[in-house]
């Protein structure tokens, strides 16, 4: 039979548990509210990112629309941070509420970087565009990783609706930097886990963007030095 003692024990463990449920609850629901609010700012980005698929050259104001929604997540992150600056030693307690964001926010900001330069952003850079970098709040490398492996998934759409609009040296483009990214992928010990699959799909992307390549080249579309050099960017 229990005695009383062990029956108020019991009891002020569980008080201590409402307590700590009740502020945990009351974290959650402070960063629901901030994440739904990097939900729309993704949409919006998402949506300025659109033209670029279509069979017309794009100009500099595609992208500016684009990273114009910088300043916004920038502030939104800055809130993602101050709470868990609340809880240190909590960062991967909350991590998933913003972790499926994060990775389209590197996605993002990786593809229009990609855009403009047709080179690679750094997990560094990643930090510096959302001005986040703190012992408490950081992007996890895990999600910078799947962000890039997105940027992989979106190109051979974007090399179909290139070579269509006449840009012939754009698989070129695309397959050098897919190699070297894939070339750095096979780096990393990864365990059969979600990246180990997105990483397999990394692949895949690159096969569909040699296939175009190759379909250019044997019609003689790509231009002189393209062909004379392929893997020069």
């Amino acid at each position: 039979m229990m005695s009383m003692v062990d029956g108020r024990a019991m009891e002020a463990q569980f008080e201590a548990f409402r307590v700590q449920l009740d502020d945990s609850g009351a974290v959650r629901e402070r960063l629901r509210t901030v994440v739904a609010d990097l939900d729309n700012v993704i949409r919006m980005m998402q949506a300025s990112l659109l033209p670029v698929h279509h069979a017309t050259l794009q100009g500099k104001e595609v992208l500016d629309k684009a990273k114009s929604y910088i300043p916004s997540l920038q502030k939104i992150y800055s809130q993602l941070s101050e709470i868990i600056r609340e809880r240190p030693g909590q960062y991967y307690r909350y991590h998933d509420h913003w972790r499926s964001q994060t990775h389209t926010v590197v996605f993002l900001l990786a593809f229009v970087h990609w855009l403009d330069t047709q080179g690679l952003l750094s997990h560094r850079e990643v930090e510096t565009l959302l001005n986040v970098k703190s012992e408490e709040f950081s992007i996890d490398i895990e999600d910078y990783l799947i962000g890039l492996c997105n940027v992989s998934n979106e190109l051979p759409r974007y090399v179909v609706n290139r070579v269509t609009a006449g840009d012939y040296d754009c698989p070129r483009q695309v397959s050098a930097f897919l190699s070297d990214l894939f070339s750095a992928f096979r780096i990393l010990n990864l365990r059969n886990d979600l990246l180990r699959k997105r990483f397999d799909g990394l692949k895949y992307d690159l096969k569909k963007v040699e296939e175009v390549l190759y379909d250019v080249k044997i019609r003689g579309l790509m231009s002189t030095q393209a062909t004379a050099n392929p893997m020069e960017s």
